[in-house]
């Protein structure tokens, strides 16, 4: 049984309401990395983006709003959220099902010219360092001379004193914001596994090999020092509420 538009809707909203407890400003950080994208794509005609992690694709389709004549491409490796945003979200965007940082996981792209611009949110944590560098170094080689690298996550300082209170700042935001007042991650998947018209895509998931948790914990800077030995000439942050950033590279 095909997914309906009502129920992609609905934990489409679900989630991006649960993920606004890890987020701080999650609307505005992923509004600045759209604001990137447009400038740095300005006066290329069918700019090619790709969302790297992307679940099921808020941030990309408000990049297909943003950009129009854009190719995007949102790549993630849970088939459930996929189809979700495949569903809701419709044919502005072109889904991809790998799990980044595999050996092989750019060939599912299937790119056919170089990328404008590669995006991320709330993503590239999941990462160990090891796999970073080379996602790095892979997403260098496929952006076009002046491309653009942005990533919008969580990365401390490198004082502990200073990221502890930066931390501080951002809890407070979002206890302002009512932001902790959503469900959080568990009970997202655990309403989601009770919902008989998920059952398929459920299973469909439990089959495949999706990627374990290594989350690494490297700093603003250790990023920063990362995408300069990937290639990028120009790295810095250009949004931070607490430990919320957004980090820009450019090719």
């Amino acid at each position: 049984m095909g997914l309906s538009m009502a129920t992609a809707a609905r934990w489409v909203e679900r989630w991006e309401c649960q993920q606004q407890r890890y987020a701080i400003d999650r609307q505005e950080r992923c509004t600045v990395i759209a604001d990137v994208v447009e400038h740095m794509t300005a006066g290329h005609p069918r700019p090619l983006v790709v969302d790297v992690g992307c679940g099921p694709g808020a941030l990309a389709a408000l990049l297909a709003d943003r950009l129009p004549e854009a190719e995007i491409l949102a790549v993630d490796a849970d088939p459930l959220l996929l189809e979700l945003g495949r569903t809701h979200y419709g044919s502005a965007i072109h889904y991809v099902e790998t799990v980044i940082g595999e050996p092989d996981w750019l060939r599912a792209l299937a790119l056919h010219r170089p990328l404008d611009a590669a995006v991320s949110t709330t993503a590239l944590h999941y990462l160990c360092e090891h796999t970073l560098r080379r996602v790095y170094r892979q997403l260098a080689a496929l952006l076009r001379p002046g491309g653009v690298l942005v990533n919008g996550d969580h990365l401390c300082q490198d004082a502990a004193m200073i990221s502890e209170i930066a931390a501080v700042v951002g809890r407070r935001r979002a206890e302002r914001q009512r932001a902790f007042a959503h469900e959080d991650w568990d009970s997202w998947w655990s309403a989601a596994a009770a919902d008989q018209e998920l059952a398929d895509l459920l299973a469909e998931r439990r089959s495949r090999r999706l990627p374990s948790s290594k989350e690494n914990d490297l700093t603003l800077s250790e990023h920063v020092a990362l995408l300069q030995e990937a290639g990028f000439a120009h790295v810095g942050p250009v949004w931070q509420f607490g430990n919320s950033q957004v980090l820009v590279a450019v090719r």
